[in-house]
């Protein structure tokens, strides 16, 4: 019975070391590529958005968009589909992992300028994946993958990118004394 104690903290309660989760992504990663492409999440996501502004009366398919796969505008088709099985499971499996883990916090919302920041921050990071053709997964993690220059100059100037960031926050708290 201590060995199933044992096994069960280490691989279900502990926290993994990075070079496992890193494995781990790359064997699902391939597995991924191997039955269709490989992984992807802002696509789904964008599928959502053109199937809920056709709900809402638009027609997003009359629009000029690059798109690398035919448009999902049916709910019924959409809520089965591989990207949304897969991010669901993407956000069920950390839900359980943090729950399992005892992290699982939800935290209040300190200012409706946090919320208003954070909502936005996240619609600009989701403009800004759609207008690359995807997000860090789809340039970075697949790039690297199968072995495309793409992935490591994606990967350049995401660190460039995160250094420039980190550094006007610096500068911003600096300047306001927070």
């Amino acid at each position: 019975m201590k060995n199933g104690r044992t096994f069960i903290k280490r691989v279900v309660l502990d926290y993994w070391p990075y070079w496992v989760g890193g494995v781990l992504l790359g064997i699902l990663n391939t597995l991924l590529a191997c039955f269709d492409k490989p992984w992807g999440i802002t696509g789904n996501i964008a599928q959502w958005g053109l199937a809920v502004c056709r709900a809402a009366g638009g027609q997003p398919e009359t629009w000029f968009y690059v798109w690398d796969e035919p448009l999902k505008l049916n709910f019924a088709e959409l809520l089965f589909s591989r990207g949304t099985v897969i991010n669901l499971g993407v956000i069920m499996g950390v839900m359980l992992a943090a729950v399992l883990a005892a992290e699982f916090r939800v935290k209040k919302v300190k200012s409706a300028r946090q919320l208003a920041l954070g909502i936005a921050g996240g619609l600009l990071m989701g403009y800004g994946a759609r207008l690359a053709l995807g997000c860090n997964i789809g340039g970075l993690v697949n790039g690297i993958a199968s072995q495309s220059l793409h992935g490591w100059v994606f990967g350049l100037f995401l660190i460039l990118g995160a250094w420039a960031g980190s550094m006007f926050m610096k500068y911003l708290v600096s300047k306001n004394g927070n």
